[in-house]
């Protein structure tokens, strides 16, 4: 069932959301300054190209303080919109029975796009 939903994933707008993630990564990574944010990006990448099956959670001793500091610029910076975008997908998702599952997908990666830092995709 995961493999099915994650195929549905990808061929209703997950490798478009994924995509744009690994590009936006890139572009961040070209700067000395922007590669942390380009890694958690690249993270984001990953868990939005096959999310069924799969969480984001704190790794081992997150969050720390570097992570916590990380996270607060990341919020500062702007990158909250992301976890908005998602919550209104995922509300919209929502609206009918047969899209409620990809709506948790996208309310789990509102709640990953929001604190980045020290998570892992598991």
């Amino acid at each position: 069932m995961k493999f099915l939903g994650n195929i549905l994933w990808l061929i209703l707008g997950g490798f478009i959301i994924s995509l744009i993630y690994f590009i936006v990564g890139l572009l961040l990574c070209i700067t000395v300054i922007g590669i942390p944010f380009g890694v958690q990006l690249f993270k984001l990448g990953i868990y939005a190209t096959w999310p069924f099956g799969r969480e984001m959670e704190y790794g081992p001793n997150q969050p720390g303080c570097l992570s916590t500091v990380m996270n607060l610029i990341w919020v500062l910076l702007g990158w909250w919109e992301i976890a908005i975008l998602h919550g209104i997908f995922g509300l919209i998702c929502c609206v009918t029975i047969i899209g409620i599952p990809w709506g948790v997908q996208h309310f789990k990666m509102a709640i990953g796009a929001l604190f980045p830092f020290g998570k892992v995709v598991r």
